[in-house]
């Protein structure tokens, strides 16, 4: 049975066969319960609570043969896979640069766009793509961007309210892609970036009205030189050695942050260390705490309450930054209120938010890391081998991008099950040349402290699905497999759906019980958004960003052979509703891309390969080997790599930095011959390639 308490959905499991019995019912008679009242999607996950669930139950198993598109708005910005929010009628979006536009739910016109002054010459741009969300509070939403500013905008007329630079300089290693918070007259952010710089993550909370700073809270401790902060700074450089502060120390809150009503806290999920090698970050050994810990801290105060730490040591890029859903659930008889979370380590955790102390823990799929978490001391039984730290390189799984990533799942009160989007990857990685002592990053580059890390299943071969999980009885219910290499977000409702759109281009409704597939239409691009549901006027509505996924590069190498173009497919935002009467274009360009060689050039063995050195650089928005899955061009399908000049005016000059092209001016014209002369090669090996293919067939 469910209920509201406190913007918390409970779940009381002794009585669940009559909220299904409930549901089915209404389901059954086609009953309407939106009667003339408007249900809203005002904040990141619909609720404080950020279930991902839709009371709404217009849109059914009955009905759901009827929805069709009602809404198609082509958004003229690049690429982005945020989560729409929907206030009063008005649907507010944002995407790549963090452009913010508002539309008319019912009309599709729009209101407004926010184009935010950012600094393209920035190192941060080459890393974030732009922001997965927004929030609202009181006629004002807020949007952080690539190179750390955090916006207010009137949410009336799109202009400026005011704005805060939440990092530290423009290349201080931090940038801005999750969506902010917003609680009791505060917005709250924190940042990316421990990948790439030597960064120490931080959250900071703001007044909502006036931008002023009200408290900030570290996730790693600093130099004991220069003091710590608070205690719990104190408490957690017990757990570190050597000089950390020296290399960040990681931890960066950049997507996982819930505000609990009821208890009045923030609860963190946060990152990995920087560098990810714990022999350069802390050399002597520790936990390193805060890292790859849900935290939780007085919203009032920011002070620290209590923290539960998933990967003592971190060492494989795991991290807590996924989703944090809360509910009361009834366990062993008694209800008690959690946090449920499927961070990238693989296992699903039931934690209780009062006392931080973990309930269950338990694998969702293939993990070879640990066999357990052991629930008297709440740490994991590490494999051995699994530390290529002693070891040498090592088959870890889940891989780096985790068995879940941020696409969010969400819970259903009425089944009382969590539906999670899951991708089945490992990776190979090691350390083998790396010298801790020596060590240095390289500006602008991924800094991880590996010397090898293969990403076996992470490309065409991983696996996707969508997993439905009980959190009382810990199993599995049902699971689905869908298309690979990638997943996205999900939306339960109270129809008894399960509603996620596909990398192959399509949004598909699943029977929130059975997992039986209900509906599925395409949507003429990748469905890479998370959807959202809301109403207006007494009908039901479901939204999604559509396009191919931008900031994912890594896990989409796969995804090329869907055949999405950045040039010929804008990024969309699509709205469903029963009876809807819009039209969704058809794909402007189907199948792959098609490399465009130049047989004039003359290429020279020793520039290809300098050339593949520096293709990491580009590669997290051109993808692996210069194969584009859509979401920025393909450079072997482009002429602008024929021509030097122009691939000097691009790089070195910013001659597309509006576009969201980042700057390279620390290139010398040797390293961008290089690097043209080996997108050159990739196109002649591909075209080569494909017509041997053609020939067979």
């Amino acid at each position: 049975m469910a209920m509201q308490q406190g913007g918390i959905l409970t779940y009381a499991r002794g009585g669940s066969w009559i909220g299904i019995a409930v549901s089915l019912l209404l389901g059954l008679a086609g009953c309407n319960r939106l009667g003339s009242a408007d249900e809203d999607w005002p904040v990141y996950g619909g609720a404080a609570a950020e279930n991902h669930h839709s009371p709404l139950d217009q849109i059914n198993a009955q009905t759901i043969a009827r929805l069709k598109p009602a809404m198609v708005v082509d958004l003229d910005v690049a690429r982005a896979n945020s989560e729409p929010l929907e206030v009063d009628g008005v649907l507010y979006f944002t995407g790549g640069l963090s452009i913010v536009q508002a539309f008319d739910v019912e009309t599709g016109k729009r209101l407004w766009r926010f184009e935010p002054k950012l600094d393209t010459s920035t190192l941060k741009l080459r890393f974030a793509w732009g922001a997965r969300g927004l929030a609202y509070d009181k006629g004002r939403i807020f949007v952080g961007a690539q190179d750390g500013q955090l916006f207010a905008i009137d949410a009336g007329t799109g202009k400026l309210d005011w704005s805060v630079q939440t990092t530290q300089g423009a290349n201080d290693g931090r940038y801005i892609t999750g969506a902010p918070r917003v609680f009791g007259g505060k917005v709250i952010i924190g940042h990316g970036g421990a990948d790439f710089s030597g960064v120490r993550g931080y959250v900071t909370a703001y007044d909502a009205a006036s931008g002023k700073q009200l408290w900030r809270f570290f996730n790693v401790p600093g130099n004991p030189a220069d003091g710590f902060e608070d205690e719990a700074q104190a408490m957690a450089a017990k757990t570190w050695t050597g000089e950390w502060w020296k290399h960040g120390g990681g931890g960066t809150v950049w997507n996982a942050i819930t505000y609990d009503a009821e208890l009045d806290r923030i609860y963190l999920g946060t990152g990995n260390g920087s560098p990810w090698n714990p022999k350069i970050r802390s050399p002597q050994g520790g936990d390193n705490l805060f890292l790859v810990s849900i935290v939780a801290l007085d919203a009032k105060t920011g002070k620290y309450v209590w923290h539960y730490q998933q990967n003592p040591a971190e060492a494989w890029d795991y991290n807590a930054a996924m989703d944090i859903e809360l509910a009361t659930l009834s366990i062993d008889g008694k209800p008690r209120k959690v946090l449920m979370q499927a961070p990238k380590n693989g296992f699903f955790y039931v934690i209780d938010r009062e006392t931080g102390k973990l309930i269950s823990a338990d694998k969702l799929g293939k993990v070879t890391w640990a066999s357990k978490i052991d629930l008297q001391t709440g740490r994991p039984v590490e494999n051995p081998g699994m530390r290529y730290l002693d070891f040498g390189p090592s088959e870890v799984w889940p891989g780096n991008l985790g068995l879940h990533n941020w696409p969010p799942m969400s819970f259903n009160p009425g089944t009382g099950l969590v539906y999670i989007p899951v991708v089945e990857s490992g990776m190979n990685l090691g350390d083998k040349g790396v010298d801790p002592a020596r060590w240095q990053p390289v500006p602008g580059a991924v800094n991880n402290g590996i010397s090898e890390l293969f990403a076996n299943g992470m490309r065409a071969t991983a696996t996707a699905s969508l997993l439905a999980w009980d959190p009382v009885a810990k199993r599995k219910v049902w699971q689905v497999e869908t298309p690979p290499p990638w997943n996205g977000g999900t939306l339960s409702t109270a129809g008894g759906l399960v509603f996620q759109g596909q990398v192959d281009g399509h949004l598909v409704a699943y029977d929130a019980r059975s997992g039986k597939r209900v509906w599925r239409y395409p949507l003429g691009s990748a469905g890479s958004g998370t959807p959202i549901s809301f109403s207006r006027k007494g009908r039901q509505y479901i939204s999604l960003v559509v396009g191919p996924a931008l900031g994912s590069q890594f896990a989409l190498e796969g995804a090329s052979g869907y055949g999405w173009n950045y040039r010929t497919q804008p990024a969309r935002l699509v709205t469903f509703a029963l009876d809807g009467k819009a039209v969704i274009p058809a794909p402007a360009y189907a199948g792959p891309e098609r490399p465009l060689p130049d047989p004039a050039m003359k290429l020279d063995p020793a520039k290809v390969e300098l050339g593949g050195a520096l293709w990491p650089a580009c590669m997290g928005c051109h993808g692996i080997k210069a194969v584009s899955p859509g979401s920025a061009p393909d450079l072997r399908a482009s002429p602008m790599h024929h021509s030097q000049p122009a691939f000097v005016e691009v790089l070195r000059n910013g001659a597309l930095a509006a576009r969201g092209m980042p700057v390279f001016r620390e290139l010398s014209e040797d390293q961008i011959e290089a690097l043209r002369q080996f997108i050159e090669a990739r196109a002649r090996e591909d075209a080569a390639s494909a017509a041997r293919t053609a020939a067979r067939h």
